[in-house]
């Protein structure tokens, strides 16, 4: 069973508490309004006391809430989070992008976070709504006069483009910082004018492809699905470039774009281009290949190489460990907080891509640890 077929009950407290979140950034409270009673949230959504208090120690955390001693709850302003900055996290492809947990996780640990609140507005994963969902979360962190905005910019959905330029221009008018989270908007090699904290993805894709052409392979497809983001387009660029530097010839071919995650697409691309290695665009895509090759009787690393880019949690834990480049995530997560900090201080500042440096994982998937050995 796959793990999105498990369904997981949500907590009561969790409950209460995304309710109360979605109306506070819609917009229900003003300002300084004071929220309904512990009682009387008691009372409305038939729980516990414990259950509530948990829920309201959660808002508090998150800076949508703070108390007033003796007189009740308050809806929180930037001012009154104990006079520390509120930031808002807009990440569309949370629920189908590993990376970001960690990056998240990273950002609510760094030191410099721990005066400061961030917001983190729930988007579900149906990709029929989601750029609707973002916007509307972005015109919610604007209501609310948040200090800055976290934005990884919206991929793999109808309209994505005209979403992330619609978001970025409202932040822009609202004059709030924003910084990138692992990839521009923009397609590459084109620039925006906001920070970018993320790895060189052409040094990543150019770095995997080198890997295989010391193991020999001539005939390395570049795998990715449909309508990716301008990282896929700068991991291609490096695979090119660590071709031509090694005179192997560069074809068009080669790059292959997946519609969908039907197995018999998957035996189309082997018959029709007959590789020795795959790279798939992330480690997702090299794992949804990984299990098709293997139930087509192909064998991994003898029959035909396969790696992938970001080394998620579950890349060495798949049929066969998973040859990647390591993306530093949490790092990641924790240079984005200091990199909005600096930009809040200091607007004037020139524009920057904070790159992080990423490392090659050497795994049983593309044989290199038994020719190494």
């Amino acid at each position: 069973m796959r793990r999105s077929d498990i369904e997981i009950p949500v907590p009561k407290y969790q409950q209460v508490f995304d309710t109360l979140q979605r109306e506070i950034l819609s917009g229900r409270y003003q300002l300084e309004q004071k929220l309904p009673s512990e009682a009387a949230l008691v009372k409305r959504f038939g729980t516990s006391r414990i259950t509530v208090g948990r829920a309201l120690r959660e808002l508090y955390h998150a800076g949508l809430i703070h108390r007033r001693a003796g007189s009740g709850t308050y809806l929180a302003t930037a001012e009154s989070a104990d006079g520390g900055l509120l930031f808002g996290l807009l990440i569309p492809n949370m629920a189908g992008t590993e990376i970001f947990g960690p990056i998240c996780q990273g950002m609510s640990e760094a030191r410099q976070a721990r005066k400061n609140a961030l917001l983190l507005g729930n988007i579900t994963s149906d990709p029929a709504t989601k750029g609707e969902q973002a916007w509307q979360l972005c015109q919610q962190y604007i209501a609310r006069k948040v200090d800055g905005v976290f934005f990884a910019p919206l991929e793999r959905a109808a309209g994505s483009d005209r979403t992330n330029q619609r978001i970025i221009s409202a932040l822009e008018r609202a004059r709030i910082p924003v910084v990138l989270l692992d990839r521009c908007f923009l397609p590459y090699p084109n620039r925006s004018q906001h920070d970018l904290v993320g790895i060189d993805h052409r040094r990543a894709g150019y770095m995997i492809t080198e890997h295989l052409l010391k193991l020999s392979c001539r005939r390395i497809a570049f795998v990715a699905y449909a309508n990716s983001a301008s990282t896929v387009a700068a991991r291609i660029a490096g695979y090119r470039e660590a071709l031509f530097v090694s005179g192997v010839p560069v074809e068009p071919t080669l790059e292959y774009t997946l519609n969908s995650d039907e197995e018999s697409e998957v035996r189309r691309l082997m018959e029709t281009l007959n590789p020795d290695a795959i790279i798939g665009a992330n480690d997702r895509i090299a794992g949804h290949l990984m299990h098709s090759l293997l139930r087509l009787h192909h064998r991994i690393p003898k029959g035909v190489r396969i790696v992938g880019i970001d080394d998620v949690e579950y890349a060495d834990l798949l049929p066969v460990p998973l040859t990647t480049v390591h993306q530093p995530c949490r790092e990641i997560g924790v240079t984005a907080v200091d990199a909005m900090l600096e930009r809040v201080a200091r607007p004037d500042m020139p524009v920057r891509d904070i790159l992080l440096d990423c490392k090659l994982v050497i795994r049983d998937s593309c044989g290199g640890q038994a020719e190494s050995h």
